[in-house]
């Protein structure tokens, strides 16, 4: 069950992740420009509602669909979903999130049952005739049969949140999510539930809670502060390092070795969770659109005028009850515990929540060569690429601490940016990305070079790398 709602929660976070920055777009448009935004602008204000209804909607369907079939797939995807948007008076995000993958589907087994069976010369007729019949069919069902079922898929979603929301217990919310954020299974949670809901929220009133539910900083901030006084050993150490990347940098899953290492603090988080929605809920703390990552240089700027006592009070509080709640369960059962052994547990149930089994032995390749190995021979060297599952975090990350390094070095011409594994731009001459990616990796550009680490930020492998790039000039 566990495996099924991770591979869940990865494909719907394969469809919102790429769109992330449009989201924020529109936000940022809501923010300022509603009637009750920092700078009311009747003219600028009209983009919400369309950007919303059809832009958003339509890049979830395309990135659905391409997911499943290519480019391809995202044009079928994005021609399906407009079918959802007609047949409804709401954002269909949900919609999109059905159409988009469903038809490219359709589209990918018509093109293998036809596969080697058009004649020379007519393949762009039938690709393109093919593509745009069964679009359209495709949009009519989805006119007339998806439109209202997923309608009242959202009626129920509303009554649910509803139910949480009258009767005051939204805070529970947190013994599920705190939990789903160290499992990994925040992605089904977050980008499958609470972005949708918090969009709908926004079409009424402006900003929405749901975007903090997950995205609050403040749990993770309290027990890594806990560490910071009352840890041991390299928890301790490395505790104020983790602050910076998780808070600033917004990366939660930094703090997830730290629970491991203490499933107990687990209770802190659920405390700081609760206490944050609690204090979101009382003030009206709410974000315009999704914050991510989930960092608090990128919270304040989504949030509305006359929410910041909210969302601000919301995090302190919530730092505050999870370091309260932390400091003792550290007293009483933290005096066991290894830092690198719970950041292997963390790393083992990413790569499962990303469906990657190991394919490589600790410090070695495939072939038995070291992992910073370069076998192949290239000419000059000037594109580098770092790749992780999503393209955004962690490669960001790597990509920032070898871009240093390369400088440092006088290399500072080589040009070095991150994307996801799934497609590594083709210009790319060398890749750097984890071990366990080593298979993706090295079938979405078979023609670069692999170097492959076990950390994102600390690997031995980049110095290697880069004395060797210096020796090459």
């Amino acid at each position: 069950m566990k495996e099924r709602i991770q591979v869940f929660g990865r494909f719907l976070s394969g469809m919102i992740m790429p769109n992330i920055g449009a989201f924020i777009a529109w936000g940022l448009i809501t923010a300022f420009f509603i009637p009750t935004g920092w700078v009311p602008n009747e003219k600028f204000g009209a983009l919400v509602g369309p950007m919303s209804t059809y832009l958003l909607t339509l890049l979830i369907g395309f990135t659905g669909g391409k997911m499943v079939a290519g480019h391809r797939g995202g044009v079928i995807g994005a021609i399906a979903t407009m079918g959802v948007i007609v047949g409804a008076d709401v954002p269909m995000f949900l919609g999109a999130m059905i159409m988009g993958p469903l038809s490219g589907w359709i589209i990918k087994r018509f093109d293998k049952l036809f596969e080697g069976k058009v004649k020379a010369g007519f393949e762009m007729l039938v690709n393109n005739f093919s593509l745009g019949i069964i679009g359209a069919i495709l949009a009519l069902i989805a006119l007339t049969g998806i439109s209202p079922i997923v309608q009242i898929l959202n009626s129920v979603m509303e009554s649910g949140v509803d139910f949480f929301v009258s009767h005051g217990i939204l805070p529970l919310a947190s013994i599920f999510i705190e939990p789903a954020k160290v499992l990994f299974l925040n992605n089904a949670v977050n980008h499958g539930i609470l972005s949708p809901m918090g969009m709908e929220q926004v079409k009424e009133v402006g900003k929405s809670i749901f975007f903090l539910l997950e995205a609050n900083p403040g749990p993770g901030l309290g027990i890594l502060l806990a560490y910071c006084l009352v840890g041991k050993g390299d928890a301790k150490n490395s505790a104020p390092g983790a602050i910076i990347i998780h808070f600033l940098g917004g990366i939660h899953e930094i703090y997830f070795p730290y629970i491991l290492m203490n499933p107990t603090l687990l209770l802190a988080a659920i405390a700081g969770g609760a206490s944050g929605i609690f204090t979101l809920n009382l003030l009206g703390g709410a974000l315009t659109s999704p914050a991510s990552p989930g960092s608090i240089l990128a919270i304040l700027p989504l949030t509305p005028i006359g929410s910041h006592v909210g969302v601000i009070l919301g995090i302190i509080i919530s730092t505050a009850v999870s370091f309260v709640v932390a400091v003792p369960l550290l007293k009483i059962f933290g005096k066991e515990g290894n830092l690198e052994t719970s950041k292997e547990a963390v790393k083992d149930m990413k790569l499962a929540s990303k469906g990657i089994t190991s394919v490589t032995a600790p410090g070695k390749a495939a072939d038995g060569s070291s992992e910073a190995a370069i076998t192949k021979e290239l000419g000059v060297i000037e594109n580098i690429v770092f790749a992780c599952d999503a393209g955004m975090g962690s490669s960001a990350m790597g990509a920032t601490v070898l871009r240093k390094k390369l400088v440092a070095a006088g290399l500072g011409h080589i040009n070095v940016v991150h994307s996801s594994v799934s497609s590594i731009p083709e210009n790319a001459q060398i890749v750097v990305t984890h071990s366990e990616l080593r298979e993706r990796a090295s079938h979405s550009n078979p023609n670069a070079k692999l170097v492959l680490i076990h950390n994102f930020l600390s690997a031995p492998e980049y110095d290697e790398l880069v004395t060797e790039l210096k020796n090459r000039k």
